[in-house]
């Protein structure tokens, strides 16, 4: 095969063709080059709140581009609360755990990064801590972000302010992914130190020149070496330019009122909005508080401290549209001052209505009014919760003097109370009758009738009316009358001799009469003695009534007291019985009949003959002893058996009451000499204490104390085969528990009977509810006790 040749320039040296291709194979090699995955950012440890947020960083370079897959405990991650959330340049992603739950969130995390080249790894821990168990150093984020409108190709500034120990640093998420602020030529920066309102902010996140992809949810994350807090989240929001609104200025959290207390410290907030935005300033009265050269845009915070008087500070928002102004009332609580004097608007026999000035500019809560009678040494009543001033203090005596005074109570305390009052109830009819009516024979017919004053008058005693007859059936109307003014005796003439008189006597005021005292007798018979004053009776025994009085008014030998009739009687007998005995004061009357009612009447007698009988009174007789031999009968592990006698003379109606154990009782029919008492505690001290409703605080009770036997059988015990044709049985009885020394076993043996369903019908829950007194004849127990008998395969009995 012929080459055609190819003409050859002068001077022209050939092209050296080997070279060339070597070079081009070599960039060819080096274009085709892979490398393994190398981590950009790796994720750090993090310590985080139960409920928070945990976000771990993961960015890996290589060629190809690598792969980011996430594990727990060498697992992948999955989980609802776990979520992965890529760069937007596929250079890693982050894992995001929200809510965190300890310890189910605890765990080693692994991020691994992997290409066709190669793999790579790198591990974090999460620690995730519950409240009460954060560091006092904890972070704490004082002020997140809030929802911001902006308009594009304007400034936004989303605030952060946090605090911790040591100061914490700030960084910021957006959409859950981390903000860079280092790759946008300075138009996304995070300021590390700014003032909002007075309040220092480090670590706000500033955007200039907005645009469209700055919008999204914006998180302030805090972290130090004690933990990590997240923010709540905030949206930021870039809306197209518009024309601008002139908007006059307008409050859009004006200030609020407050109540401290004395001394203490406040800071109102007072915010105003506007286009242009105003500015805003604190004013008291005519004073500024907020320095002209000063004064901040929209938002103005007045601190107070040290607060000790109330006012109204003022804030005022101001621009070239309009001024306008909000008002916050500060009020220092403190104890109220005294009322005013009281007044006396009205007074009746048992009240006192009292009207006073509040003596307070501010409102108080209620009022409590304070009384006692004026001659008392004892400490003022209260009536408290009386919310208006005016009020009627009832429930006080007729005639009487007190002292008032009001105090004032607000939710501080109460204060210092007013100045005293004094006031006397209105009079009103006595409530008792004269006391100690007495009388005695000038002649057989002048009586001489003395009586001391009522002991409750309720006022002025204007005089008494004295009252006598012969006939006490009629009524007091139609007796015989005396009106006594100015003394407390009265002689009566022309008496009939030897006639029987009934005399009575009341106290009247100038609002009414008292009541009558009860009849004095005197026979018109010259020698004989007046009828004993303050005659009583008063039980001493089941059978024995203590009689005693007051012997008559004696004016020389002729009337001496030589001894005494007494006649007496059950309530609904007729006949009436006759006891004489000597002079003396007090009788006592015995063989009388358990829970009686008697009556009683006596009179004194004298050389001349008998005088005239007391009224008619009586007493009675205390119940015979409900019980008696009250004892403890049997002690089981969680049982008590208890027995009583009864005496005949017992009323069965009224039940008997078994006390014990802190408050614990029982009640148990009156006919009944037997209580068991179960549900007790093994080897425990018990009192049992039994008395009768009948009985009062102080009357007849027994007590009694045990302790329950110790636990010591607590298995069953063993039937040993069956039953042989002589109807013995064998049974091998349980170890004991205990070191003491075993006497013998008690054993019951107790016949059971079958139910129409074939089953045995069992007469108690537990071996402890046995009474054996009862069961004896209801089930036909059978008891006995033998020795124990140790032998290997424990004691065995033979019934």
């Amino acid at each position: 095969m012929l080459v055609p040749s190819c003409p050859t320039m002068h001077g022209a040296r050939p092209t050296p063709l080997l070279p060339l291709l070597l070079i081009q194979g070599l960039l060819l090699h080096l274009a085709d080059a892979q490398t393994p995955p190398k981590f950009l950012r790796t994720p750090t440890d993090q310590t985080g709140l139960q409920g928070g947020v945990a976000s771990f960083v993961c960015q890996a370079t290589g060629d190809p581009r690598p792969k980011i897959v996430w594990n727990k405990k060498g697992k992948k991650v999955s989980n609802q609360r776990f979520e992965v959330i890529e760069f937007d340049d596929g250079s890693g992603s982050v894992l995001r755990i929200q809510p965190l739950r300890t310890p189910r969130d605890e765990a080693i995390y692994e991020c691994v990064a992997s290409n066709g080249v190669g793999e790579t790894s790198a591990t974090t821990r999460l620690t995730v801590l519950r409240e009460e168990q954060l560091p006092p150093g904890f972070p704490t984020i004082d002020m997140g972000p809030q929802l911001k409108v902006v308009e594009r190709t304007r400034t936004a500034t989303m605030l952060c302010a946090a605090s911790g120990n040591p100061d914490p640093d700030i960084a910021w998420f957006k959409d859950f992914l981390p903000v860079n602020t280092t790759n946008n030529n300075g138009r996304i920066k995070q300021l590390r130190s700014e003032s909002f309102g007075g309040t220092p902010i480090r670590g706000a996140l500033q955007i200039e020149q907005s645009e469209e992809s700055d919008q999204g949810k914006y998180e302030c994350v805090a972290t130090n070496s004690d933990g990590t807090r997240y923010s709540a989240p905030a949206n930021l929001y870039v809306r197209e330019l518009r024309e601008v609104r002139r908007v006059p200025p307008r409050f859009s959290i004006p200030p609020t009122d407050n109540e401290i207390m004395p001394g203490g410290s406040v800071n109102i907030t007072c915010v105003a909005v506007g286009s242009p935005m105003p500015y805003v300033k604190w004013m008291l009265g005519a004073e500024d508080l907020t320095p002209e050269d000063d004064m901040p845009i929209g938002r103005n915070v007045l601190e107070l401290t040290d607060v000790r008087q109330s006012a109204n500070y003022t804030c005022v928002a101001m621009s070239t549209l309009g001024v306008i102004e909000a008002v916050a009332q500060i009020t220092v609580k403190a104890l109220p001052k005294a009322p005013g004097i009281p007044i006396v608007t009205e007074r009746t026999a048992t009240s006192i209505t009292l009207t006073w000035d509040s003596g307070n500019p501010e409102p108080v809560s209620y009022y409590i009014i304070q009384h006692k009678s004026k001659y008392s040494e004892d400490l003022y009543k209260e009536i408290d919760g009386v919310a208006t001033t005016r009020y009627s203090v009832g429930g006080l005596s007729p005639y009487s003097d007190y002292e008032f005074r009001v105090v004032a109570v607000n939710n501080i305390g109460r204060g210092p109370p007013s100045e005293s009052i004094e006031a006397k109830t209105a009079e009103q009819a006595p409530s008792t009758a004269p006391r100690q009516v007495r009388g005695h024979m000038m002649s057989a017919t002048t009586a001489v009738i003395q009586w001391d004053e009522p002991e409750e008058p309720n006022g002025q005693i204007m005089g008494y009316r004295v009252y006598y007859t012969m006939d006490p059936t009629q009524h007091v109307n139609l007796w015989e009358k005396q009106i006594v003014r100015g003394s407390n005796f009265v002689t009566i003439q022309g008496l009939v001799p030897n006639k029987t008189y009934y005399i009575k006597v009341l106290a009247y005021t100038s609002v009414g009469d008292g009541p009558l005292s009860a009849d004095l007798q005197i026979i018109a018979k010259t020698g004989v003695p007046s009828q004993p004053t303050d005659f009583k009776g008063e039980a001493k025994s089941e059978t024995s009534i203590l009689l005693s009085w007051n012997a008559p008014a004696q004016t020389g030998l002729e009337n001496q007291v030589t001894g005494y009739e007494l006649l007496y009687k059950k309530r609904d007998e007729k006949d009436e019985k006759r006891v004489s005995f000597e002079p003396t004061t007090t009788y006592l009357l015995k063989d009388l009949k358990p829970f009686t009612i008697y009556t009683f009447r006596l009179a004194a007698r004298s050389k001349h003959g008998v005088g005239a009988y007391t009224s008619e009174i009586s007493a009675e007789t205390p119940q015979t002893l409900f019980a008696k031999n009250f004892h403890v009968k049997a002690a089981m592990k969680t049982s008590v058996l208890l027995m009583w006698e009864i005496p005949e003379s017992y009323n069965p109606a009224q039940p008997f009451t078994i006390l014990y154990d802190n408050g614990q009782s029982v009640e148990v029919d009156g006919k009944l000499t037997q209580k068991l008492i179960t549900g007790l505690q093994p080897e425990t001290q018990y009192s049992f204490l039994l008395t009768n409703r009948g009985n009062s605080a102080g009357g007849l009770q027994h007590r009694v104390s045990t302790m329950t036997a110790p636990d010591v059988l607590r298995t069953k015990p063993y039937l040993i085969g069956k039953t042989n044709s002589d109807g013995m049985v064998t049974v091998e009885l349980p170890s004991v528990q205990t070191s003491e020394r075993v006497r013998g076993y008690y054993v019951v043996v107790v016949p059971l009977k079958k139910q129409r369903t074939g089953k045995f019908f069992k007469p108690w829950d537990s071996p402890d509810e046995m009474n054996f007194e009862e069961d004896k004849v209801k089930y036909g127990v059978s008891h006995l006790t033998m020795p124990l008998q140790l032998v290997p395969t424990g004691p065995c009995l033979q019934p």
